[in-house]
């Protein structure tokens, strides 16, 4: 790792826990997990508790010209708490940061929120122990609630799945375990530019940390008010054409299932796989599970014009059949394509994110998706400087906003969808 900048108590305490903690993933077939069964009737992955989440089937109809295309997707109805505590020492901002192992992360130790865990987790429905530092962020003792929303993840491969993120300050004196570690600020934007170190749970609670002062000080106003950017995103709404619904995995065309896999026959998208995890600094020692497996790296990547001296980032209207409302303001460009169900053209502004030169670049890195769920799931994250040859008037699903218009939007549940908020804190961290 490229460690430039990021203070040298930190790098002491993050190679002690690397040394310190244990863990092995193996792939295995479906019929060695533990508590996972494929349901007779249905063909649905699920667990014999009904907790956790299960492996269905997902249909689009209509839309974009793609008729009808199906998937499998992950259902996990339940809400997860994803909270990060804030103190100040000395004046200066420092989040409580946590060195978590997940299955599916490709160097499987990364900086997580000082909570990351599902219901079923914190329910203690596995029988392991406690969620740490949870009581900071449920009941009547926590301290200053400084952000608290209900947040989408992936609609590509989730369907409908919202995680609690949180963020919380305190003032008495909170011992950090040997897990976790208070982090300043400083080091946490510095860490958003390593490869595979913040994990997308820290990211996208990172987005809504009240902390630091928007870089951007307006010589001139925003290219549009928030009422016009609300407005275009509620428009953008009302024009999704298609809808997607949940169907039983055994009745999804075009995929199949071995022993080891479920996977789509163009071989190109993703398979779902099952792993056998030990771990040695888990709430339970050792567990087996599904994962979705990508095929290939993502892409996500904002262009910034500066309009009337102002920064400003183009948004989209990404639709993605797994989200809630199935419109998200999502990155100027984003792949995989949720709407992948068929062959289309490439997407707008694609050429310009690729044929970036190293002067347009901002911000360039890969970053891991949720471990949890996710086999090796990455995605590289780029902010593209670009001037005229990017007008001012872009087609309807796009809009120029500022960083400080996505910071109000991003107060709000269900408006940024979690490649944005990723980049979003990405952008804050320059």
């Amino acid at each position: 790792m490229n460690w430039a900048g990021v203070s040298e108590p930190f790098q002491e305490w993050w190679a002690k826990r690397t040394r310190a903690g244990w863990f092995d993933v193996t792939r295995i077939p479906f019929d060695e997990m533990e508590g996972w069964s494929f349901d007779d009737e249905t063909g649905n992955l699920v667990h014999a508790s009904g907790k956790f989440f299960s492996v269905e089937g997902l249909k689009v109809t209509g839309g974009n010209g793609r008729g009808t295309w199906t998937q499998p997707v992950i259902h996990q109805p339940e809400f997860g708490v994803l909270g990060i505590l804030v103190k100040d020492f000395d004046g200066v901002p420092h989040c409580l940061m946590q060195a978590k192992m997940e299955p599916g992360n490709i160097n499987t130790l990364q900086l997580s929120p000082t909570v990351q865990a599902t219901r079923s987790n914190y329910t203690r429905v596995h029988g392991g122990r406690p969620t740490r530092y949870l009581d900071h962020f449920r009941g009547p003792g926590r301290g200053q609630v400084l952000a608290d929303t209900l947040q989408s993840e992936q609609g590509t491969w989730f369907w409908h799945k919202r995680n609690r993120n949180m963020v919380v300050r305190v003032t008495e004196d909170v011992p950090p375990h040997e897990d976790h570690q208070w982090v300043s600020w400083d080091d946490l934007r510095r860490m958003l530019r390593i490869d595979d170190l913040v994990n997308m749970d820290s990211r996208s609670v990172i987005a809504s940390l009240p902390f630091p002062p928007d870089p951007e000080v307006p010589t001139a106003p925003a290219h549009h008010s928030l009422g016009h950017v609300l407005s275009w995103f509620t428009e953008a709404k009302t024009r999704c054409d298609w809808t997607a619904r949940l169907v039983p995995l055994a009745g999804v065309p075009g995929w199949t299932r071995s022993a080891r896999r479920i996977a789509d026959g163009a071989g190109d998208r993703f398979d779902v796989i099952a792993v056998r995890v030990q771990a040695g600094n888990r709430e339970v020692p050792g567990w087996t599970q599904p994962l979705l497996a990508p095929r290939a790296t993502g892409l996500a990547a904002f262009l910034v014009r500066r309009i009337g001296g102002v920064p400003h980032l183009l948004a989209r209207a990404g639709h993605e059949p797994g989200l809630l409302d199935r419109v998200e303001i999502a990155p100027t460009v984003q792949l995989p394509d949720a709407t992948a169900g068929g062959d289309g053209p490439a997407p707008p502004f694609l050429d310009v994110v690729e044929g970036a030169t190293r002067e347009q670049v901002r911000f360039d890195t890969v970053l891991s998706e949720e471990g949890g769920r996710f086999y090796h799931a990455r995605t590289r994250y780029r902010l593209i400087e670009v001037g005229d040859e990017v007008p001012v008037r872009v087609p309807p699903d796009f809009c120029w906003t500022t960083v400080s218009q996505l910071r109000e939007l991003v107060g709000h549940g269900h408006y940024l969808n979690v490649e944005a908020r990723t980049l979003l804190a990405c952008a804050r961290s320059l």
